[in-house]
């Protein structure tokens, strides 16, 4: 239930000055609460009509997860893969790496949304009867809703007993009790498509250079591929970090400064730990080799 629906909610109930027995606080306290209903649905409409404009929330939170590994894993592959100083090596085994983790992420995160439907689903089954099978402790939940906000106990009573009997008392016990929002249709087919395009797309940028060198050229592509993710890591780190912050402000600013530096962290050592197992591996490799005798 949103503010709209709890302001008309709120505006089907008899004013408390109508009734004699009402006290002068338990006005007050009404006409403070109606202002506020009153004040909060215009607010939630000029944010819905705000937002509007943007992704959606959970979308941009999907292109995130499947940057932040696009821009790491591939990019420590193929950095241990530059090791062996071969290119065409690099690119072939970058590509499968790409395509392959791209469609195990947007896999998961299809099945991770799914789930999310189908919880959402059983709980509203088991909400809706609950309303109707248990109907005394659906109105204890919905005092227990409203404790917090130090109503008036006779307003209280008026919510719950509308509550009772409102069509909407599922979306209510959903929204306020079990903090659940309703999944859009198509929220798992959007959710798998952003996080395998966010992965490919960062994934692909450290693989960019070896396209326009030599079949032997892996560390001078390796050079332009470190130089490019440095500066990509600190670019998605301090973006990533100000959209949640904020873009303004010298305490965002250094959000993002120190946001963005912990990326190129995090990306610089994957890419030298892979590095350092590649060598590692050759060493052993040429060590287990047996030596031949010469011949005379």
């Amino acid at each position: 239930m949103s503010i709209n629906s709890f302001s008309g909610l709120m505006s089907s109930y008899s004013r408390l000055s109508d009734r004699s027995s009402a006290t002068d606080d338990e006005k007050d306290m009404h006409m403070r609460l109606r202002t506020d209903v009153e004040a909060g649905e215009k607010q939630g409409r000029r944010e819905e009509k705000k937002s509007g404009r943007f992704f959606d929330g959970r979308t941009v939170s999907d292109a995130i997860i499947g940057l932040s590994d696009g821009m790491t894993v591939p990019f420590a592959l193929t950095a241990g893969l530059s090791a062996l100083g071969d290119t065409k090596v690099v690119v072939f085994g970058g590509m499968a790496e790409l395509i392959a983790g791209a469609i195990s992420m947007g896999l998961g995160g299809y099945l991770g949304a799914k789930s999310e439907e189908e919880s959402y689903k059983a709980t509203l089954k088991e909400t809706q009867s609950q309303t109707v099978t248990d109907p005394g402790s659906v109105s204890t939940t919905i005092s227990d809703i409203f404790e917090p906000y130090e109503l008036p106990s006779e307003l209280v009573a008026q919510l719950t007993n509308h509550l009772a009997i409102s069509p909407m008392l599922p979306s209510f016990l959903m929204n306020f009790h079990h903090t659940l929002p309703e999944p859009s249709e198509s929220r798992a087919v959007t959710c798998a498509l952003t996080i395998a395009l966010g992965y490919f797309i960062g994934g692909f940028v450290p693989l960019l250079p070896y396209f326009f060198v030599g079949p032997h050229d892996a560390f001078v592509a390796l050079r332009w591929s470190i130089a490019t993710m440095v500066v990509a890591l600190f670019l998605f780190g301090y973006g990533k970090t100000c959209f949640v912050s904020g873009w303004k402000g010298r305490k965002n600013v250094r959000k993002g400064f120190v946001g963005g530096v912990q990326m190129v962290l995090v990306g610089g050592i994957a890419a030298g730990s892979a590095m350092g197992l590649v060598k590692a591996f050759q060493m052993m490799a040429h060590g287990d080799q047996p030596d031949h005798p010469k011949q005379d």
